[in-house]
């Protein structure tokens, strides 16, 4: 058996890629963190950092977003996620809607990205504003389910139940990264891959 020759566009590919994604991350902060009911905070932290690690390793753009942190009314980025972030830049905002800031909004259309995979807390608010604002600007949105948060159960599903109707995509951190990887032909990301898969199950298996 072999792959196809030649690989498939990885700029057109219906599936997502690490040439047509970008991840979006928003609003990971201590505040918003302890806020959240519809999973266990160290569940929810883990998973985000592994969501970050995932786009690392695939070389997927990441833009990183807070709310209130530069008028002294909310904290930076979670360290441990921090960590993970290297030299990204983060846009601080006063709006809720992420979609309303203009240097986050410019961020994202300077990726030329069509598909952006958006974690944010909380889901019923951070999450579903920006996501329904980028289906009506005719982006492909996508959200890993198990890497966001809201402040109930019933919020949360509520929440992922709405923007699934306005069109995003539901996935699981397991399949974002299968999906990206997709190919054992692609040799440079099978190492880190398998880290992260052991990392990923070894949690949940806890």
């Amino acid at each position: 058996m072999t792959s196809e020759d030649p690989i498939r566009d990885p700029v057109n590919d219906k599936l997502l890629t690490p040439e047509n994604s970008a991840l979006i991350i928003i609003d990971y902060q201590p505040t918003q963190i302890n806020s959240i009911n519809s999973m266990l905070h160290k569940t929810l932290v883990k998973n985000i950092k592994s969501v970050a690690k995932i786009a690392n390793l695939y070389k997927v753009p990441i833009i990183l977003s807070t709310v209130n942190v530069s008028n002294g009314q909310n904290e930076d980025t979670i360290p441990s996620l921090k960590k993970e972030l290297k030299g990204i830049p983060s846009y601080d905002r006063t709006s809720i809607n992420a979609w309303e800031d203009v240097e986050f909004y410019d961020a994202v259309k300077k990726t030329n990205r069509k598909n952006l995979i958006i974690c944010a807390l909380w889901t019923e608010a951070c999450l579903t504003f920006p996501a329904i604002d980028a289906i009506n600007e005719n982006y492909e949105v996508y959200t890993i389910v198990d890497a966001v948060g809201g402040t109930s159960k019933i919020a949360h599903e509520t929440a992922l139940r709405r923007i699934e109707q306005a069109g995003t995509k539901l996935i699981t951190i397991n399949q974002f990264i299968c999906e990206l990887q997709r190919d054992w032909n692609r040799k440079e990301t099978i190492e880190g891959f398998v880290k992260l898969m052991f990392e990923i199950e070894s949690f949940y298996s806890l």
